[in-house]
């Protein structure tokens, strides 16, 4: 009787592990801001949750670099989304102005925002497989995506950083704001998606040249230049609006 071979074992590199592990990294930065905001450090909070961000923009893009893309890591990185745009952005919101809403409505404001943000994702994989399936360009998204849903939620405490000395805005309108945002995610209004955009060659040198301006403003001058540039993220989801409703009319 003989023995069946050793099936042979699948190894990866850690250059292949790379996109995974900042999914993690973006993970750990999303429970840490959680504990900052019950700290009342909002500040480093908010910066934690930025990197998170810049994270997530990243790992999706190396694993297709390093075509290291799997079916655990598509999950791992939905997951990681949730947790960091759907509860812990909404969780620091909550902290650092939503507790003094009476009857409970601030925490009514928080849940009602993850549970948008969690619709938002699931129809965005739903989607996303979709697309895979009849060859789809991904060129809009449907709704706001969840971290843009999460960056335009924190907005009324960009203002509050970048103005000094002033009070934070009533706790009613902030919940109001954030259930807004939230409904922008699940709505059928479609959204730009930068993923799909092309540059022709002979302006790539100004893109380069905005590019660094805007990095340089957003180390500069952090606060202010997060308020332009959700400010332009707004102004951009009422045009489609806009041009998107008398068209389906």
């Amino acid at each position: 009787m003989t023995t069946p071979p050793d099936a042979p074992r699948k190894e990866v590199t850690l250059a292949q592990l790379l996109p995974n592990m900042l999914t993690v990294a973006a993970i750990c930065a999303g429970i840490t801001a959680i504990r900052l905001g019950v700290q009342g450090d909002f500040v480093r909070a908010v910066q934690l949750l930025l990197i998170a961000g810049v994270l997530d923009g990243l790992d999706g893009r190396l694993a297709r670099l390093l075509r290291s893309s799997s079916a655990m890591g598509a999950e791992l990185d939905s997951l990681a989304d949730f947790l960091n745009f759907g509860v812990a952005a909404p969780l620091v919101v909550y902290y650092w102005g939503l507790q003094d809403v009476s009857r409970q409505a601030g925490w009514i404001a928080v849940l009602f925002f993850a549970v948008c943000c969690v619709m938002r994702l699931a129809r965005f994989n739903v989607s996303a497989k979709s697309d895979e399936t009849k060859g789809g360009s991904g060129a809009y998204f449907e709704g706001l995506p969840s971290p843009a849903g999460a960056l335009l939620a924190m907005l009324p405490m960009f203002v509050t950083f970048a103005i000094p000395g002033m009070s934070t805005p009533p706790a009613t309108l902030i919940g109001l704001y954030m259930a807004g945002v939230g409904l922008l995610m699940i709505s059928p209004v479609p959204v730009w998606s930068f993923k799909k955009t092309k540059i022709s060659r002979e302006n790539v040198k100004f893109f380069l040249l905005g590019f660094a301006c805007a990095a340089a403003a957003l180390v500069i001058f952090t606060w202010t230049a997060l308020i332009v540039m959700c400010l332009a993220y707004v102004g951009m989801v009422i045009w489609a609006a806009l041009v998107w409703y008398p068209n389906e009319g």
